[in-house]
């Protein structure tokens, strides 16, 4: 099993920029991708962006041009740097990794874009 930690988030106003963490512990070995994902109250969870163990990225549409995914294997941390923030991203991102565990959920952090 992984365990994830998530930080970062936070009350930013529109046009701001925030740096979400996860950090990892536990079966990190197992782990062949990790990303993120957002949810807000009545819809279902959505991709934002995932890092493969390769280096490869997947966004979801439209986030590529403003968010940025990034591991840094040494720290065992995922970040998603957000740019140019709006009042629709505002959500809990929910940091997880994939792998031989099956699939890992950190507990939230609150991201609200707001003036």
């Amino acid at each position: 099993q992984v365990h994830l930690v998530e930080s970062g988030g936070g009350l930013v106003q529109p046009g701001g920029s925030l740096r979400l963490s996860c950090a990892a512990s536990g079966k990190i070995n197992d782990i062949y991708a990790m990303g993120w994902y957002r949810q807000v109250p009545g819809k279902q969870r959505e991709l934002v962006a995932v890092q493969v163990n390769d280096g490869s990225t997947n966004y979801a549409d439209g986030m590529k041009d403003r968010f940025t995914i990034s591991r840094d294997n040494a720290k065992n941390t995922v970040y998603l740097q957000m740019n140019s923030l709006k009042p629709q991203d505002t959500a809990v991102y929910y940091c997880n990794a994939d792998g031989l565990f099956g699939r890992s959920w950190g507990q939230g952090t609150q991201v609200t874009v707001s003036s």
